[in-house]
C-alpha cells in the first residue's frame, strides 16, 4: 500500500509543478492567450484526477500490465502538456 501512496504523491507533485509553470506563464502572457492557459490548467487538473482514480481502482490479476499502461499514459500526458506549454510560450 505504501508504494501506491508514494506513486500518488509523485503524480500530485509533477502535476503541481506543471500547474505552477502554467500559472507563471499565464501571468506573463498577453491577454488573448490567458484563456488558453486557463484551459490547459483545467486539463492538468483533470489529468491528475484521472491518474489518481486509476491508481485507486487497480485491476486485480493483471497488476503488472496495469501499472505498465499507467506509466505509459502518464508519460504521454506529461509530454502532451509540456509541449502545449511550450507552444503557448512562443
Amino acid at each position: 500500500m505504501a508504494s501506491r501512496k508514494n506513486l500518488k504523491k509523485s503524480i500530485k507533485y509533477i502535476c503541481n509543478v506543471l500547474e505552477g509553470v502554467c500559472l507563471i506563464d499565464a501571468a506573463q502572457a498577453p491577454a488573448e492567450k490567458r484563456s488558453e492557459y486557463g484551459d490547459l490548467y483545467v486539463k492538468i487538473n483533470d489529468f491528475q484526477n484521472e491518474l489518481i482514480c486509476k491508481i485507486n481502482h487497480t485491476e486485480p490479476g493483471s497488476v503488472k500490465l496495469f501499472y505498465k499502461k499507467l506509466k505509459e499514459d502518464c508519460n504521454k500526458g506529461i509530454e502532451e502538456i509540456a509541449s502545449k506549454l511550450d507552444e503557448l510560450g512562443k
